[in-house]
C-alpha cells in the first residue's frame, strides 16, 4: 500500500474505529476521475455504528482530518470521495522514485529470511519443452520478486534424473541406439528411442521387465547402468543450458533426484522408528486413509524408491543445510496430492516445519491438437519457440527499423521476452493452449507492448536538450491522463507486495503493462518537448519515472528492456 494511502487509512481509522490495514482494503479507486482519487464505501460500518450508511459518510466527511495531499473531501450516496492535492501527489510520488532509482518498490521486508524456490526441474533424457516454460519462468520472476523485498533466496534445479524411466531409456538405448545420433541431437535422439520403447513394449511386455531390471542395477551401483545414465545426463544438461541461457536464467544448485541416492536410508529408518511405516501387498507405504489421502508409497515391492522418497529427503536436506523460512515448489496443480501427501507425512514424522512447505501450483500447457506427450512423441521443443520468436521479431525489426542497431540483440530481447511476457501476464493457475498466433502476437497486451513503451519513453529522453535533476513543478502535472500515469507509478510498490504475497508474477505483469498504456495515452494527448522549459523538465522526469518503473516491472519477470527498437 503506497504511503498515501496509509496516511489515509489512518485518518479513517481513528474515526471509524477499525483496524488500518481493514480500512486500506476497503479503500477503493473509482471508475471514473471525477468522483475522486480514492472512494471509501461505508456500508459496512452501518451495522457496527447503527445508522445509515449515507449519514455516516457525511460524518466522516465532516469531522475527519485531512491530510496535506488531499484537496478536497466530498460524499456521494454512501461513499466518502478524496481528492488528491494534484501537484502535491506528483511532486512526492516522482522525486520518490527518483530517489530510489533502480530500487524503487524494493524493501527490507525479508530481513534476510531465507527462501528455497525449487522450479523448472525438467527431467533428464526428455524434451525441455514448453510445458517447462511455466515452471521455469514463475520460479525465476517470483526468485526475483523475493529478493527485491530482501529476502535472501535460493534457487533450486530439482532435475528429474533418477527413476524408472532410466531403465526404458537404457533398455532402449540398448535395443536402438545409435552413439553418433546422440552426440549430434542429445534430446530429439532420446525422445526417438523413449517413444519407440513404449510402441514396442505395447507389443512386447517383457521391456518393462527389462528395464524395471536396468532401474535396479542402477540403485544397486552397477557401473554400466551408471555409465549410461551420466552420458545420458551429461548430453541433456548440455541442451538445457542451451535454454537457461537464452532465457537468462541461473539456479543456486542444480541438486536433482540422484542427489539424494545416500541420504534416502535415513529416512527410511526414521519413518520406521516413528512407526509410520507399513507393508502393503511388499511395499512399504504411509497409511494416510485417516486425512482422506491415498496411502504415500516410500518403496516399491523391489526395494527400489520413488518420487515421494526423494521428495521428504530433500525437504528435509534443504531444512537441515539452508534453514529456510519459506520453501516453495513451482509445480503443476496436477501434482497436488502428492505435495499434499508430501507436507502430511513430514508433519508426522514430527518436523514443525512442516508448515514452511508451500506448492505453488501452475495451470497446464496444451496444443491445439491435444495434449502434451513425451512418450508419444508429441511435444513442442521449448528451444523451437524461442528462436522462431526471435527470427520473426528480427523479420519485423528489418522491416519496420532496418536502421536499428544491434538488431539481433535486439530481436532476442524482444522476441525472447514476448514468449515470457505472454506466459506470465497469465494468471498462473490458468490452462494454457499453446498457439503459435498468441505467442508471437506483438499487439495488444503483450511484451513487446511493454518494451516499446520502455523504447519510445527513452527516445524522448534522448531527443531533450534538458537534463533530469529531480527539480520539478508539480502543478504543472496535474492533467487527468497525467495523473493517472503518476498514480499507477505510485501504487507499483503495492503490485510487488502482492506477487509476494499471492506468489503471483502476473500482478506485476499486469500492472506494468497498465502503465505502458497510461504512459500512451499522456505520451499521445501531451507533448514533452514543448518550448516552456519549466513545463517541459516537469514532463521529462515524468517519462523518466515511467521508463524506470517499467525497466524495474520488466526486471522482476526475467525480461530485458532495450532502449531502442
Amino acid at each position: 500500500m503506497m504511503i498515501f494511502d496509509i496516511q489515509l487509512a489512518d485518518e479513517l481509522s481513528a474515526i471509524a474505529h477499525l483496524p488500518v490495514q481493514e480500512i486500506s482494503d476497503m479503500l477503493e479507486i473509482p471508475p471514473d476521475r471525477q468522483l475522486g482519487d480514492r472512494a471509501f464505501p461505508c456500508f459496512k460500518l452501518a451495522k457496527t455504528m447503527r445508522k445509515n450508511p449515507q449519514l455516516i459518510a457525511q460524518e466522516i466527511a465532516d469531522h475527519i482530518k485531512k491530510p496535506n495531499f488531499i484537496e478536497r473531501i466530498e460524499t456521494k450516496g454512501a461513499y466518502v470521495n478524496f481528492f488528491f492535492n494534484r501537484a502535491v501527489f506528483a511532486q512526492t510520488v516522482l522525486e520518490d522514485i527518483l530517489n530510489k532509482g533502480e530500487r524503487y518498490g524494493s524493501s527490507d521486508k525479508g530481513n534476510g529470511s531465507v527462501i528455497c524456490i525449487d522450479f523448472s526441474a525438467p527431467n533428464i533424457a526428455k524434451p525441455f519443452h514448453i510445458g517447462h516454460l511455466r515452471s521455469t519462468v514463475i520460479g525465476n520472476s517470483l526468485y526475483k520478486i523475493y529478493e527485491f523485498l530482501g529476502y535472501k533466496c535460493i534457487g533450486i534445479n530439482h532435475l528429474g534424473d533418477w527413476g524408472t524411466q532410466f531403465g526404458k531409456l537404457i533398455t532402449a538405448y540398448k535395443h536402438w541406439g545409435i552413439k553418433d545420433d546422440l552426440e549430434k541431437e542429445p534430446i530429439r535422439a532420446l525422445l526417438d528411442i523413449y517413444v519407440k520403447f513404449h510402441d514396442e513394449a505395447e507389443k512386447d511386455p517383457s521391456l518393462e521387465d527389462e528395464a524395471r531390471m536396468w532401474f535396479k542395477r542402477m540403485e544397486d551401483g552397477d557401473e554400466e547402468a551408471l555409465s549410461l545414465w551420466r552420458w545420458f545426463k551429461d548430453l541433456s544438461l548440455r541442451e538445457f543450458n542451451k535454454i537457461y541461457d537464452m532465457l537468462g536464467v541461473k539456479f543456486d544448485y542444480y541438486t536433482g533426484e540422484s542427489f539424494y541416492n545416500d541420504k534416502m536410508d535415513r529416512v527410511v529408518e526414521l519413518l520406521q522408528e516413528k512407526g509410520l511405516l507399513t507393508e502393503s501387498q511388499g511395499a512399504l507405504v504411509v497409511d494416510l486413509s485417516q486425512y482422506d489421502m491415498p496411502p504415500c508409497m516410500i518403496k516399491k515391492t523391489d526395494g527400489t524408491t520413488l518420487y515421494a522418497t526423494r521428495d521428504i529427503t530433500a525437504a528435509i536436506y534443504r531444512k537441515e543445510t539452508f534453514d529456510f523460512d519459506k520453501c516453495l515448489y513451482v509445480v503443476a496443480y496436477q501434482q497436488d496430492l502428492h505435495f499434499r501427501q508430501l507436507f502430511k507425512v513430514i508433519e508426522l514424522m514430527g518436523f514443525d516445519w512442516y508448515d514452511k512447505l508451500f506448492h505453488v501450483p501452475f495451470g497446464m500447457v496444451s496444443m491445439e491438437e491435444g495434449t502434451l506427450s513425451t512418450r508419444k512423441g508429441r511435444v513442442v521443443f521449448l528451444e523451437d519457440v524461442l528462436q522462431k520468436a526471435v527470427d520473426r521479431t528480427l523479420d519485423i525489426i528489418k522491416e519496420k527499423n532496418p536502421g536499428l542497431e544491434n538488431k539481433e540483440d535486439v530481436a532476442k530481447q524482444v522476441g525472447i521476452g514476448a514468449v515470457v511476457f505472454h506466459d506470465l501476464i497469465n494468471n498462473r493457475i490458468k490452462d494454457i493452449v499453446f498457439s503459435w498466433d498468441q505467442v508471437l502476437n506483438f499487439d495488444g497486451e503483450t511484451g513487446p507492448y511493454v518494451q516499446y513503451a520502455h523504447a519510445r519513453a527513452m527516445s524522448i529522453l534522448a531527443k531533450a536538450t534538458q537534463t533530469i535533476t529531480g527539480e520539478m513543478g508539480g502543478d504543472l502535472l496535474t492533467e487527468d491522463e497525467t495523473l493517472e500515469l503518476i498514480d499507477l507509478l505510485a501504487r507499483f510498490p503495492e503490485a510487488i507486495e502482492a506477487a509476494c504475497q499471492a506468489n503471483e508474477p502476473s500482478i506485476v505483469a499486469r500492472h506494468t503493462i497498465d502503465i505502458a498504456q497510461a504512459f500512451n495515452k499522456f505520451y499521445k494527448n501531451h507533448m514533452v518537448i514543448v518550448e516552456d522549459d519549466e513545463l517541459q523538465r516537469a514532463r521529462l522526469t515524468l517519462v523518466y519515472a515511467t521508463a524506470q518503473v517499467i525497466r524495474i516491472g520488466l526486471g522482476l519477470l526475467g525480461i530485458q528492456a532495450p532502449a531502442k527498437m
